[in-house]
């Protein structure tokens, strides 16, 4: 059975930077938690900040790539550099998806972990600009595939060509 990598927020777990959940309604990833498929995790606690936790942002919106490729930092509100929590964690999600032999994710949109498409620009402004979180950059330079809670039909479709 293949297993999924999921944002522990959207599966109602407080984690988030503001101490609040995410949760899906999607039937999907209710069916996939019952299945056993699902592999809550979030890389931001796992990579040692604290619930709740100042907002964090990718400095210039330059992505996750630019953050592993020690190019660009992930700072938080309060102005500290909250860059090797945010390696760590990818890091720390990459092993928990080779572990479970994940071969896809469902994360967070928006996120400077997680976000797949899009990620706040670095102003605190709540202005977001296209581009990955650390996370997602990580887990798709090792062949792990990322959807977001908004793609879920998508990640099913995929879903069924790895298990055919």
């Amino acid at each position: 059975m293949e297993r999924i990598l999921v944002s522990a927020c959207l599966m109602g777990r407080r984690v988030r930077y503001d101490g609040g959940a995410k949760t899906s309604s999607d039937e999907r990833l209710a069916a996939w938690w019952r299945e056993g498929r699902l592999v809550p995790f979030c890389p931001e606690v796992e990579g040692g900040l604290a619930i709740p936790r100042p907002a964090a942002e990718i400095e210039g919106g330059a992505g996750g790539a630019a953050v592993l490729a020690g190019t660009a930092r992930v700072l938080a509100a309060d102005g500290s550099d909250v860059t090797a929590e945010f390696v760590a964690g990818a890091r720390a999600a990459l092993a928990a998806a080779r572990d479970a032999g994940a071969r896809l994710a469902v994360l967070k949109e928006g996120s400077p972990s997680c976000g797949a498409l899009a990620i706040y620009d670095g102003t605190f402004a709540g202005h977001r600009v296209a581009g990955r979180g650390v996370t997602t950059a990580l887990l798709e330079e090792h062949g792990i595939r990322v959807f977001t809670e908004d793609q879920v039909a998508e990640a099913a479709g995929y879903l069924r060509t790895l298990e055919t």
